[in-house]
């Protein structure tokens, strides 16, 4: 599964990944052709806002790392033959695993687009001076709000656009499209007021207040539950429109902020090259735990082997007036347990 398309995201993460910095192409516009994976499009977009590229890396980044914490203890931790390149070549279309990684790629373009807004780092946008005035709460709006609706018009720009580009929608480009919007409504849904009080000691007289995004991990934790009740769903013709319906009536109507997938995953136990599946053999489990990340589920069936591990830890601590705390370092062995 891709990021910005059924086909182009790894060139381009690979490419992205490879730099520490893509601000080499402000200098250079016509590098934007040299970013494999781009469709059309997204060239000409890279074109006119060359310096919100390293947004994008830094976007696909943040959405990487979040994947792997929300899937660490599961059987598909996030990874794939390509190692920790979460969008390589993977089996995984139309699946929850793919709705998941559409929906937290596409925040995490939004997130980092509209955090650079604020942060003062894109010429073409600022903080949010829509939020402005007295609130019906009676608080002066003011300060420097997340301006996310720049940053989820960018990623509809550019994230939604190879999908846009297929003319006639296919089930899956309906699909992707579905679940990246999914993925920006999941921060737009827990923007927050922060507020600072101002008068006399503290008085509160007047408070001024401004808008914030949520930390990405609260994003992340919401797109994982809308993981675990995804609808399964098929394409429909209803008029002269193809939809996406549940593929059984038993099944809840899905919400605009819902996961959408297509067909059942794979059970990821077992190594499959040709898939891109890494399968659990190797993996860490708990023994004593009856969850995901238990040694019987997470084996699936196949037992486990328990290895002698060293760990060497800080202990004996004592804090010395004034002012410092010296430790001594331990080493004491640990279990391992470890999927067959």
């Amino acid at each position: 599964m891709k990021l910005f398309s059924s086909n182009a995201f790894l060139p381009l993460h690979r490419h992205l990944a490879k730099q520490p910095s893509l601000r080499g192409l402000l200098r250079d516009p016509s590098a934007c052709e040299s970013l494999k994976g781009l469709s059309e499009e997204q060239v000409r977009i890279c074109h006119r806002q060359v310096e919100a590229m390293d947004m994008v890396k830094r976007g696909a980044e943040v959405a990487l790392e979040e994947c792997q914490h929300q899937f660490r203890n599961r059987r598909w931790n996030c990874s794939t033959l390509q190692g920790l390149q979460v969008f390589g070549k993977v089996i995984l279309q139309g699946t929850r695993e793919s709705a998941f990684l559409h929906a937290i790629s596409s925040a995490g373009i939004a997130f980092a687009v509209t955090r650079a807004c604020s942060h003062g780092e894109l010429g073409k946008c600022g903080c949010d001076r829509k939020v402005r005035g007295v609130s019906p709460e009676g608080f002066q709006w003011s300060g420097c709000s997340d301006n996310l609706s720049y940053g989820i018009a960018f990623s509809q720009a550019f994230v939604d656009t190879p999908e846009r580009s297929r003319g006639a929608f296919s089930s899956r480009a309906l699909m992707n499209l579905h679940n990246n919007e999914a993925g920006r409504k999941a921060i737009l849904s827990q923007m927050k007021v922060e507020c600072k009080c101002h008068g006399v000691s503290g008085s509160c007289e007047v408070r001024t207040c401004w808008k914030v995004m949520p930390p990405f991990h609260k994003v992340g934790s919401i797109l994982k539950e809308k993981f675990e009740g995804a609808t399964e769903v098929h394409l429909e013709r209803v008029g002269s429109q193809k939809l996406l319906v549940p593929k059984s009536s038993r099944f809840k109507p899905y919400a605009t902020h819902d996961l959408v997938y297509l067909v059942a995953s794979p059970d990821f136990c077992n190594r499959d090259p040709r898939g891109g599946v890494l399968g659990t053999s190797g993996r860490q489990c708990n023994r004593t735990s009856p969850a995901a990340g238990g040694c019987e589920l997470l084996c699936c069936g196949r037992g486990f082997r328990t290895a002698q591990a060293k760990v060497v830890e800080r202990c004996s601590c004592t804090f010395r007036w004034c002012c410092s705390v010296k430790c001594r370092q331990c080493q004491h062995l640990v279990e391992v347990h470890r999927c067959r």
